[in-house]
């Protein structure tokens, strides 16, 4: 078994899509808690297993868990602490480390810094790929207003990502009020030339329209939008503060 050395991580925790474990660029000196693993597994994968890893929180295969199982340590205070079920893996294209946290799930995952990439795909340039058996029923996945598809945040910034999944978050918490006077205010808001049309159409297709127009790209109408959609929650509120006023060191 392959294996990397002094490897550092930034954890993103519960997160089953990969546009929202961030890069090494994206990290925040301050804000996010860097880890130190002192050794790690590394596990080359076909490219579907590492796409179900990446973009899912799926069970994964026992064999892997096996053949993984207590060979990773985190140096923590001089201290060499053994981790239950902790990897690096690849299919040569992409990367991420992972921590079950003890479980058999990918709770945990982090991006690698560049040159630790660079190291891994080099380690890997004469091996093949270990064939593991896992659920492809899972693998078919379904994105929703919650879990938005990748080509709806590709090209984005950290915070840009987390204000839009924000905003989805608020209009989720919307549609399920089934409130048409207010979900006409907030669509007259979004496009004001539309007044007259959007008082003859009915919650659903109201609905409709703001969703499939909001859903694109980001700018300071939807920064806009976001930040009054949320006023008055303060989850939402405590969440947006987060974002617009990051803690820096």
């Amino acid at each position: 078994m392959l294996y990397l050395h002094d490897v550092w991580v930034n954890w993103f925790e519960g997160e089953e899509n990969g546009y929202s474990v961030c890069h090494f660029h994206e990290w925040r000196r301050g804000e996010d808690v860097i880890e130190l693993l002192d050794q790690v597994p590394l596990l080359i994968v076909e490219p579907d297993l590492f796409d179900y890893i990446e973009n899912h929180l799926a069970e994964l295969p026992e064999a892997l868990l096996s053949d993984i199982h207590k060979k990773a340590y985190l140096r923590k205070n001089h201290e060499r602490i053994q981790l239950e079920y902790c990897f690096v893996v690849t299919d040569g294209m992409g990367i991420l480390a992972v921590d079950t946290i003890g479980y058999s799930i990918p709770l945990r995952k982090s991006r690698l810094i560049p040159r630790q990439e660079q190291l891994a795909y080099e380690m890997i340039a004469n091996n093949k790929p270990e064939k593991y058996k896992y659920n492809q029923e899972v693998a078919k996945k379904e994105h929703n207003i919650l879990s938005p598809a990748p080509e709806l945040m590709f090209g984005l910034t950290r915070r840009e990502r987390q204000l839009k999944q924000l905003m989805f978050m608020a209009l989720e918490q919307l549609y399920h009020s089934k409130s048409t006077p207010e979900i006409r205010y907030w669509y007259t808001e979004w496009s004001p030339h539309k007044y007259h049309d959007i008082q003859k159409m009915e919650f659903e297709e109201i609905w409709t329209c703001l969703y499939e127009e909001v859903k694109l790209g980001w700018n300071e109408k939807h920064m806009t939008l976001c930040e009054n959609l949320i006023k008055g929650q303060p989850f939402f509120e405590k969440m947006w503060e987060s974002e617009c006023n990051p803690k820096v060191n």
